[in-house]
């Protein structure tokens, strides 16, 4: 068989990958492996029957490699594609576990800051913000829902110098829920701030428990940082999702910590690093 992935639709050239991916894309063509598109819109709006109209019948074993969808966006487009004879080599349940903090957080403890979360619906009430945050530790804090924070605006929505200061804890959240709107994920969460040593992050790709690829994170894609992630290996051996990333940077006293991790499908490669590099280490199906 051959490496078959699926990638996202150019959404003005429905014949094209996005331009985003079309490197990815070439790699994988150039090295006698498969494409097909998949409508990452028709997706979002709820149209699962256009999202995946262009996946031929009988494709098998697949990777997708493209945007970020919500877990039951994707647990819906693995049941429509398996429909049709398209298996996708990431179960739903790993891709949550792996894309959504309180499925990976608790694999990673004393490797991550440590966290809390609670479900909130976009127009919902947060609930009591005392009792959420009460086992964190005293101190700065950071805001953000199950897969993303607003870093670039971060002391409207995401940076809170005192988790204790109440009223400052919730004009942060409520901020972060405004402007996240619809594309809230999951809820909120409340991770301890550590201080990091400024050089940047670096991105491990994990397949099947194994390091397959380390290179710059995309915010940092020129800065080629050696994160020391051997400490890493038995929690993401632990959390069992076969294509993963985490991005790793130095704290102040020296100590690799993992600041997220990701499902392997939907982290971006950095334009700096060859997709071969990459896609040369994904498991062919038998």
């Amino acid at each position: 068989m051959t490496l078959t992935v699926l990638f996202c639709v150019d959404p003005l050239h429905p014949r094209r990958v996005d331009p985003h991916f079309a490197r990815e894309a070439a790699a994988v063509r150039d090295h006698y492996g498969e494409t097909a598109l998949i409508d990452h819109d028709a997706l979002r709006r709820g149209d699962i029957d256009s999202a995946i109209r262009a996946v031929p019948d009988d494709l098998g074993p697949a990777w997708y490699r493209g945007w970020m969808m919500t877990s039951r966006e994707y647990a819906a487009l693995a049941s429509a594609l398996k429909q049709r004879g398209t298996i996708l080599l990431t179960h739903p349940e790993d891709y949550q576990r792996a894309h959504e903090l309180p499925g990976w957080h608790d694999t990673f403890a004393g490797l991550t800051p440590h966290s809390v979360w609670r479900p909130v619906d976009p127009r919902g009430d947060p609930g009591d913000l005392a009792e959420l945050v009460r086992p964190l530790s005293p101190g700065p804090a950071v805001v953000k829902d199950y897969v993303k924070s607003r870093k670039h605006e971060w002391e409207q929505a995401c940076f809170v110098p005192d988790v204790r200061n109440l009223t400052q804890l919730r004009s942060v959240v409520a901020k972060m829920i405004a402007l996240q709107d619809d594309f809230l994920a999951g809820g909120i969460v409340v991770r301890e701030y550590e201080r990091f040593d400024g050089a940047g992050e670096a991105r491990v790709w994990w397949v099947d428990g194994e390091p397959a690829l380390v290179g710059p994170h995309p915010d940092n894609p020129d800065v080629e940082i050696e994160p020391e992630y051997e400490a890493v290996a038995p929690a993401v051996r632990s959390l069992g999702c076969r294509f993963i990333t985490t991005d790793m940077a130095r704290r102040e006293d020296g100590q690799w910590r993992v600041v997220e991790v990701g499902d392997g499908q939907v982290s971006d490669l950095p334009s700096t690093v060859d997709p071969m590099d990459l896609y040369a280490h994904l498991p062919i199906p038998d």
